[in-house]
Formats: C-alpha cells, structure tokens, sequence
C-alpha cells in the first residue's frame, strides 16, 4: 500500500512436540537456512534464528503484509517437512501447537539479537521453561500454567 510505513520487530519463540531434545546441533545450520528461506520467501526480514534442541527462537522485522500466525504457521509446517525429510530421525518430527511472540522497539534490537545468539550459555542457567514464563511475565501477558507447552 503506498504511503504506509512500519517498523514492527516481533520475537517468535516455539518449541518441539513434547518438548523432546529433538534438534541436533550438526543439523542447527541446515535448519537455520532453510527457515530463513522461508521467512524471506514471505517477504519479511529475518534478524537472528537460534534453535535448542528443543525450541527455536526467530527475531523477525515484520512487514505488515502478513499476519504473525500465518507466518509461523509456514515456518513451522514447512521446517518439520524438511527436517522429516531429511531423515534426521526416527520417527515424525513436530513442533508443539502454539508460539510466543513479543514485540520491541528498534532501540532493543541489538540486545535482542545479542539474547537469541547467546541461548547456549543462557540456558546453562535456566530451563527453557523459566525463560518462556519470565518472558511471559516480563510481557504481561496472561497465562494459565496448564495451557502452555506439554513440559518434559
């Protein structure tokens, strides 16, 4: 649409079924590409992608054009195609139903980025679980415990 100017940076954060330790470090990188293929192909600006082995964080700037669940609707059904398809397990891969997805103004950018690459000595500290809660909290976003992901 002409005239029409954004600047929306969107933190998206989702895990593996069963929050099972599903996602190998020698398969990180292939997975990184191809999710930021993904995001490009949808026209939006994928700033850092950073995987656990049993969630994922994406730091998207978001172009408007597209809602944020239909793009992780896409990034999810096409990462599990390609990781199915790519034999990296017995078995099915899937990501659990559902995400996170926090906004941040432009001046949190770096720190952002800086958070989503440094998840290796982060989670040394605290459990995936204490960290989507805190950023729950931090957010104010309204929860109840029971519907959040299937805990290991």
């Amino acid at each position: 649409m002409a005239n029409t100017y954004t600047q929306i940076y969107i933190q998206i954060v989702f895990a593996v079924k069963g929050r099972e330790n599903l996602i190998q470090p020698k398969n990180k990188e292939a997975l990184h590409k191809f999710i930021t293929g993904i995001v490009k192909n949808r026209g939006q600006k994928l700033l850092a992608v950073h995987s656990m082995p049993d969630h994922i964080h994406l730091f998207i700037g978001l172009d408007p054009n597209i809602s944020i669940s239909d793009l992780v609707r896409d990034v999810k059904a096409g990462s599990s195609k390609f990781i199915n398809e790519s034999n990296w397990l017995i078995g099915k891969f899937n990501w659990q139903v559902g995400y996170g997805a926090f906004s941040y103004s432009r001046s949190q950018i770096d720190n952002v980025i800086k958070y989503i690459n440094n998840q290796e000595e982060h989670h040394k500290r605290r459990t995936f679980k204490e960290e989507y809660i805190d950023l729950l909290n931090k957010f104010n976003v309204e929860f109840e415990e029971k519907y959040l992901f299937d805990w290991v």
